[in-house]
């Protein structure tokens, strides 16, 4: 009796040879879609079809800089495992650092500060991730953290900020935020 013919193990769908212009658009949406969401099996699944993660919408976000500014650590592990261009700036002039240092996601914080993003870049309102995380955080627990890690990744804590003529260590004193202010304040004097 003749046995039965092996069946190869499934793989993974083909990425398809060639997209029309309409179909890599609506691939490139439906990853930012799904970015938003937090999606991502179905960021994957979009990636593998052919989305690119630095796709920008008409409003200048990416999958790459949502994850970034939402604190999705999983997928901007994805989108940087796919070529996420570390250089790529939202509607502000600002860096994912910046985004993700603004919203105290101190993981995001430090998984951006293991690649070659600029810890000193200033978007237009003057300021750098280490500003927003004084100017537009809390104080608390996560941006303290934040706030060293950017410090230990080389971020200036001596120059006023274009923003507002402040140094950091002036931000937080004004805003009274002494855990933060103690970070900078070391630092200062190093």
């Amino acid at each position: 009796m003749a046995s039965a013919p092996e069946v190869p193990p499934s793989s993974p769908p083909a990425t398809p040879k060639s997209l029309t212009p309409e179909e890599l658009i609506a691939l490139n949406q439906n990853l930012i879609n799904a970015a938003w969401d937090n999606n991502v099996a179905e960021a994957s699944r979009l990636i593998e079809a052919g989305a690119d993660v630095n796709y920008e919408d008409e409003t200048q976000q990416s999958a790459f800089l949502i994850a970034a500014s939402e604190g999705y650590l999983e997928l901007l592990e994805l989108t940087l495992s796919n070529g996420a261009d570390v250089h790529a700036l939202d509607s502000f002039n600002g860096t994912a650092l910046i985004r993700a240092a603004e919203r105290g996601h101190a993981d995001v914080v430090r998984r951006l500060l293991e690649t070659d993003v600029d810890v000193n870049h200033v978007n237009n309102l003057g300021w750098t991730a280490l500003n927003e995380a004084i100017i537009f955080g809390d104080g608390s627990p996560r941006y303290v953290e934040t706030v060293q890690l950017l410090v230990d990744g080389g971020a200036d804590v001596r120059s006023p900020s274009q923003g507002d003529g402040l140094t950091p260590l002036q931000q937080a004193t004004s805003l009274g935020f002494e855990e933060v202010a103690a970070v900078l304040r070391t630092a200062v004097e190093q």
